[in-house]
């Protein structure tokens, strides 16, 4: 075994085994540590088949922002975790169906590197080349920004409505909070923004009207 292929199947083993106690860790902060860690060896494998940038951007987007955000905003929103864990059962039949459809994908495009040259169907294309006289930066961008331009776009939408998804189902409004009002404040006259009050001479009293307020 040359130690490529040692180094291979070590960053392989240990992303399927970050991957698995993502999602099987009780802790929601721990989970998001193994999905570090998963990152961090799904780079290492990228440096192996020579993306040198898709490992520097994995490492700088998702650990270094991504998944940074994901550890505060569990840390920091009060999620109720056990109430999100109730409907798990409710919805493990389509989690189970959508599970299998993923395994015999990962099936499928594993078993294509046994098979002979000649044996997939005419449809299904194969990878390109990687080119020498090129950087991988340059490469990356001629396909993702020419051939794959419409899927790109497509997957920015998925994200944006994920994100606003994501922002409407975490939104929630406490009673007995103060909010600020930004109409409310631009709206506001002197009679409403401040007391102007008449100092007796001899002495100074607070009103019960600005007393009422302190």
């Amino acid at each position: 075994m040359t130690l490529t292929a040692a180094f291979f199947y070590l960053f392989a083993a240990l992303t399927v085994a970050s991957a698995f106690m993502v999602i099987s860790a009780r802790n929601p902060v721990h989970a998001v540590l193994y999905l570090i860690l998963a990152f961090f060896n799904a780079a290492g494998l990228f440096v192996l088949l020579g993306a040198e940038f898709l490992a520097m951007i994995l490492v700088v987007v998702y650990v270094g922002a991504v998944a940074v955000l994901f550890l505060f905003v569990v840390m920091m929103l009060d999620v109720d975790f056990a109430e999100l864990r109730a409907g798990f059962m409710k919805n493990a039949t389509l989690g189970a169906g959508v599970g299998l459809l993923v395994l015999a994908e990962i099936v499928f495009l594993v078993a294509t590197q046994f098979l002979k040259p000649g044996a997939l169907p005419a449809g299904i294309a194969r990878a390109s080349p990687i080119p020498t006289d090129i950087t991988n930066t340059e490469a990356l961008g001629r396909v993702l920004y020419t051939k794959y331009v419409y899927f790109f776009q497509g997957a920015g939408l998925i994200l944006l409505v994920a994100m606003i998804g994501a922002i409407v189902l975490t939104l929630r409004h406490k009673p007995n909070v103060r909010r600020q009002n930004i109409s409310e404040q631009n709206a506001r006259t002197k009679t409403t923004a401040m007391d102007v009050i008449k100092v007796p001479s001899g002495g100074y009293t607070i009103p019960d009207k600005v007393a009422a307020k302190v």
